[in-house]
């Protein structure tokens, strides 16, 4: 068997490596597609009702303009400062993600599904300065700003950029109707107002290219927070050398079924996860493609106008969002007639999903693996018929994949071992954290954690996963983090969390408890876990026991606990899902 055998399988006119890049910076990308095409729709951000704002490539590339001049220049940050940005996916998130990478900040992704805890941690840890959050969540500020180095909050509406009256009407429902609109109790200036100030200082004869002095491949782009290979969160440095590599590699791989200028593709996979931030944000974007924007794709339904109102030609996901949209009626009867192409990453793609899917909507589904650490993909299935059911595909170009032992040597053909990765997507290393750095990209390769196994063709496939990680319909779910919530209850002796099976998310949480009190019930548990923990990590099962299996010397063993489950098929890839806070509670 060849050292890379899956050259073979490259589709036409794909090379085996990307070249040099063609720009040194991402905002150097994003105003070369800007004056490509500056009369394009961008983006749409599509409500369940159909109500819906654009912004066309020129006025993103103005608006993002001043927003970078208005964070440089009012706020005085400098190269390398961080900002956090936590909304849903709308209109203004290109605007805002944008001007804070052409300002030469740092980019720090932030879910809007997490309490405030875990905002605490990760503004805290990433030394975030200033704060871009969607209204809607703003509640949760007071409790935690004064415990991080946030010195400015900015405010964004979910239909910013509407028509005036449309945006009115949506507001209007929001404030009376929902009642989804806390009061703000914390000093803080609107986004317009921020768009206002920066345009003010471009019109003064400033230069929002003069910002990227020294801004090269190498520079610090975004700080992507995931568990790694443990689960302690921490923060993925991702270069703008890193993130415009995988795009290519994205464009490179997909060949001419990317076409310049004429895709419309559906975005429900939240843009503040990497996996739609670099397939469907920069890799369209590249290509001038429309993008519509769904805040929260749950349930199914949010998307049913979407479909109807737009020419849906490209359509990535997970495969629980595949497997809805195949229980819903109206997608059944009247499926996508436009669609060419869906992309499925976030956790494993059923193999009864992805065929049902081809007979429902007359387009293929393909497969790809990655990471939040390579920014994301490192194989995906060709396009165009090359594909192989239950493989996780072929490395895309430039990139390396070995398979090692326990002992680090390259394990026999056709034998699983752990997937190593090398090329130019993988990250710096991880924020402030070197020894997990150290370990992690040891001699030069990015250590995953995962098992695979490379038939002769050079397909690989997944065999087993992270020792103990659970994915909840793509989220990352680490039990260490869950286990000590629940062992903080006062009545609660101690605790373990595995992941089990479940058809609609993939896997749920599950947790064994030996009581402290007899008195303490699962809706108990349940409830704490919820007031302090994003509801995707809430067991959705407690199980009492009189005592845990554990080793020796008294760990704990998740292993038996597995061990007592039905044989299952587990999914993996790169975390991801679309939602809004309510979604998964």
């Amino acid at each position: 068997m060849s050292e890379h055998p899956w050259l073979r399988h490259y589709p036409e006119g794909t090379r085996p490596e990307i070249g040099e890049p063609k720009h040194a910076s991402m905002p150097e990308m994003l105003r070369a597609s800007a004056s490509r095409y500056a009369d394009g729709t961008a983006f749409t951000q599509c409500m369940p009702n159909g109500m819906n704002g654009s912004l066309t490539y020129a006025r993103v590339d103005r608006l993002s303009d001043a927003f970078a001049t208005y964070l440089r220049e009012e706020l005085q940050l400098d190269v390398g400062d961080r900002v956090a940005v936590q909304m849903p996916n709308c209109l203004s998130y290109p605007v805002v993600a944008w001007g804070v990478l052409k300002a030469g900040c740092v980019l720090v992704n932030t879910n809007p599904l997490y309490t405030a805890s875990e905002m605490r941690h990760q503004f805290a840890d990433s030394g975030a300065r200033a704060l871009v959050i969607i209204d809607m969540f703003a509640d949760r500020l007071p409790e935690v700003l004064p415990k991080t180095s946030i010195e400015h909050v900015v405010t964004v509406k979910i239909a910013e950029f509407f028509p005036t009256i449309i945006a009115g009407i949506v507001r209007i429902v929001q404030k009376y109707w929902d009642r989804s609109l806390p009061e703000i109790q914390v000093e803080h200036t609107h986004l317009r107002e921020a768009l206002d100030a920066g345009e003010r200082r471009l019109k003064e004869g400033v230069r929002a290219e003069s910002y990227l002095e020294g801004v090269g491949p190498d520079t610090l782009a975004a700080l992507q927070y995931t568990g790694g290979t443990t689960g302690v969160s921490k923060g993925a440095m991702l270069s703008h050398g890193n993130l415009l590599a995988n795009m290519r590699q994205m464009l490179e791989m997909a060949g001419q079924h990317i076409r310049p200028g004429k895709e419309t593709v559906l975005t429900a996979l939240p843009l503040y996860h990497i996996f739609a931030f670099t397939v469907n944000l920069l890799a369209f974007y590249n290509a001038g493609g429309h993008n519509i924007l769904i805040p929260s794709p749950r349930p199914p339904s949010n998307l049913k106008r979407a479909f109807e109102n737009y020419r849906i030609t490209w359509l990535s996901g997970v495969n629980t969002l595949f497997n809805a949209l195949l229980n819903e009626r109206w997608f059944i009867e009247h499926p996508p007639r436009h669609l060419r192409m869906s992309a499925a990453g976030g956790m494993s793609l059923h193999a009864s999903v992805a065929r049902r899917w081809e007979e429902v909507t007359g387009s293929p589904v393909v497969e790809g693996y990655g990471l939040t650490e390579t920014a994301p993909v490192l194989t995906f299935n060709p396009l165009g018929g090359q594909s192989k059911e239950g493989s996780i595909g072929i490395p895309v170009p430039s990139t390396e994949l070995r398979l090692v032992g326990d002992d680090g040597k390259p394990a026999p053909p056709g034998e699983p071992g752990e997937v190593v990765a090398r090329g130019p997507q993988v990250m710096l290393g991880y924020w402030n954290r070197p020894e997990d750095t150290e370990k992690a990209l040891a001699g030069g390769w990015l250590h995953t954690g995962d098992i695979a196994r490379m038939d002769e063709e050079g397909y690989f496939f997944i065999v087993d996963r992270k020792k103990d990680m659970i994915l909840v319909s793509g989220f990352n779910v680490y039990p260490n983090e869950v286990e000590e919530v629940i062992a903080a209850h006062p009545q609660v002796q101690e605790a373990a969390v595995i992941g089990v099976p479940d058809e609609k998310m993939g896997e749920a949480v599950r947790a064994y408890v030996v009581k402290k009190e007899p008195e303490l019930t699962e809706e108990e548990v349940i409830r704490h876990v919820r007031e302090h923990l994003a509801g995707y990590k809430v067991p959705r099962g407690v199980e009492f026991r009189e005592d845990l299996p554990k080793s020796l010397i008294g760990k704990i063993l998740r292993k038996d606990l597995r061990a007592e489950l039905p044989d299952e098929t587990f999914g993996f890839t790169p975390e991801s899902t679309g939602a809004h806070r309510e979604d998964l509670r």
